[in-house]
């Protein structure tokens, strides 16, 4: 990371990496048209011996931009072929084969990709917009539309990506809206963006046996299906998607009433703004953020605390990553509207406020990387919290009470690392869906009391080296328990000799996905692993010690994918070519083995 290095310290950095190597630079995007800042660049790469065979190679939009680097003539692309175009709009308009079925609609669809003009992007979103729609009168519109004739500049596509915006519903329209205040090409986090629309009020009531975050998965699932976002990484819990720099451009564009973006040189706001970002290359806000507060003094962070808290009072969401301080002051209870508060990584925090029992709308709560000796009741007191993240100095948490976190979804502990047990209380958690253990050294088991979290979902244990997850059926009642997990994932448990049969057995027609990595004692998987009726996705990992699956494995038909990665013993034993036991596996769809 470069973050906290001078220029001059980051330029002798550049040389010394870049000293006697060939190297090629990509500038995607660029529209920076201050020439003096290009000839320092040109300059300081020039400076490194072995520049001569190095190319360096610029995109962007803009022609002034292409000419001040001088030294080709530029190459200009030219739009998709019509007949891709057609292709591409076809495969997003139609499920596969149906475009035979509407040769009249194939026929509009020509005109619309000619409107285009050789832009996938533009082709794509146009094809997703139309999806499943078969009624000409739809198609029509969309050819006719008014937006077509707007005054635009040459390759400007953003009429034809506004034409989709204006169809979306205008929780979705709002939802995209918020997400201008990402940098471009920033890389955004699902559950983290599902959380600020529920701080900002944007997501619609769920129905019934519905939750919030439900309703948020599905905005960002509809945002997907129209290629107004892309999909990066798939993690289980949550998944990464970036904005395409265009539909950046057009999410600004219509943020612009609602939401700013200031610096230190702006002098006004409108007073309709609603959502603020203070960004100078120190604060950013949503509605106001503060992150990374760390390149913050700790004088300069705390007069701005002070600031936010005596000027907006209907604060909803407040980001204090990284910030030095040691504590937050008293006046942060008359924040009656904030739902989200992230404190994660102020590792000089080491108490809250006695006013912060007075947060009564918080939903979302991160504590997790602070130097707390122990969770305060004040905590216990938001019975509004949805998501909560904790770490600790304390060989044991306070009792939960009967009546409080009623309404959590999500539970994590992370570097709790003189923890001995989890709380007392537990079954009172209701509604958690989650629960997350991560490096909780000192952890050595799991409650029973885990049985009666029927609604738990997901649950994640980490680098937690002491654990043991033999947990008993010490009841006759056990044997018919009914649990609901869908995805368990067991990843650097050192002591780890049995799976949690308690859990497993009671989520034998639930659980989808199951992660198995860094245990190095277990040798054997249990015999009623088949029992999972509906695992969909298994994956062993860095086991060194395990040498087979258990019989019947075959039984397990909903299977679709199995991942077996540093695994000797067993690699050798389920390989595809001269595995001795390949023919268990071989009705798997995907089977993805490495040693």
């Amino acid at each position: 990371r470069c973050d906290d290095l001078t220029l001059e310290a980051l330029q002798a950095r550049l040389r010394s990496l870049l000293n006697y190597k060939k190297f090629l630079l990509v500038l995607d995007d660029v529209w920076n048209e201050n020439q003096a800042k290009w000839v320092e660049l040109r300059n300081l790469l020039r400076s490194t011996d072995g520049f001569s065979p190095s190319k360096i190679i610029v995109t962007t939009r803009s022609l002034n931009v292409a000419s001040l680097m001088s030294s080709i003539p530029p190459c200009m692309l030219k739009g998709l072929p019509l007949e891709d175009c057609l292709t591409l709009f076809t495969k997003w308009a139609f499920n596969d084969g149906d475009e035979r079925h509407y040769p009249n609609l194939i026929r509009i669809g020509e005109e619309i990709v000619k409107k285009c003009k050789g832009v996938p992007l533009a082709v794509r979103t146009l094809g997703s917009l139309l999806f499943q729609k078969t009624d000409e009168s739809d198609w029509i519109y969309i050819r006719e539309s008014e937006i077509w004739r707007l005054e635009q500049h040459e390759n400007d596509i953003l009429p034809v990506l506004k034409l989709s915006y204006n169809h979306l519903p205008s929780h979705l329209q709002r939802c995209l809206a918020f997400l201008s205040f990402y940098k471009k090409d920033e890389i955004y986090y699902s559950d983290r963006v599902i959380r600020l629309w529920m701080a900002n009020g944007l997501l619609e009531h769920p129905k019934q046996n519905q939750e919030w975050e439900d309703v948020g998965k599905r905005y960002l699932n509809e945002l997907l299906s129209r290629c107004l976002i892309q999909m990066e990484e798939d993690y289980w819990l949550y998944f990464t998607f970036k904005m395409h720099d265009l539909v950046h451009d057009l999410a600004l564009d219509v943020s612009q009433k609602e939401c700013k973006t200031v610096n230190s040189e702006t002098e006004t706001v409108d007073e309709n703004v609603r959502h603020l970002l203070l960004c100078d290359g120190k604060l950013v806000g949503v509605p106001l953020i503060i992150q990374d507060a760390s390149k913050e003094s700790k004088t300069t962070h705390e007069s701005l605390i002070n600031l936010c808290l005596s000027n907006f009072k209907y604060l909803r969401a407040l980001v204090l990553r990284k910030s030095p301080l040691t504590a937050l002051p008293n006046s942060i209870g008359t924040l009656k509207h904030l739902r989200d508060l992230d404190l994660g990584v102020c590792m000089s925090l080491r108490e809250l406020p006695r006013s912060f029992d007075k947060l009564r709308s918080l939903q979302s709560l991160n504590l997790g990387d602070t130097g707390l000796k122990q969770l305060p009741d004040s905590v216990q007191r938001l019975i509004e919290l949805r998501h909560l993240v904790i770490t600790i100095q304390a060989t044991h948490l306070k009792e939960i009470r009967a009546g409080c976190w009623t309404s959590l979804q999500y539970l994590e502990l992370r570097y709790c690392m003189e923890l001995e047990c989890l709380p007392e209380g537990m079954q009172y958690l209701k509604s958690l869906r989650t629960l997350i253990l991560s490096y909780c050294l000192s952890l050595v088991s799991l409650p029973r009391s885990l049985k009666l979290l029927t609604k738990l979902e997901h649950l994640e244990i980490v680098g937690c080296f002491q654990i043991n997850l033999k947990i008993e059926l010490e009841e006759e009642e056990d044997k018919d328990l009914q649990l609901s997990l869908k995805t368990l994932s067991l990843l650097g448990l050192h002591a780890l000799r049995d799976l949690p049969r308690l859990l497993l057995q009671g989520s034998s027609s639930t659980l989808q996905q199951l992660r198995i990595a860094f245990c190095p004692d277990l040798s054997v998987l249990p015999a009623w692993l088949p029992n999972l009726t509906s695992l969909q996705k298994l994956e062993i990992e860095h086991c060194v010690n395990l040498w087979d699956l258990p019989e019947g494995i075959d039984r397990l038909t909903n299977l679709r994918e199995l991942r077996i990665y540093g695994c000797p013993e067993l690699s050798k034993r389920y390989r595809e070519n001269g595995g001795e036991d390949w023919n268990k596996i071989s009705h798997i769809q995907k089977v993805d083995i490495y040693e």
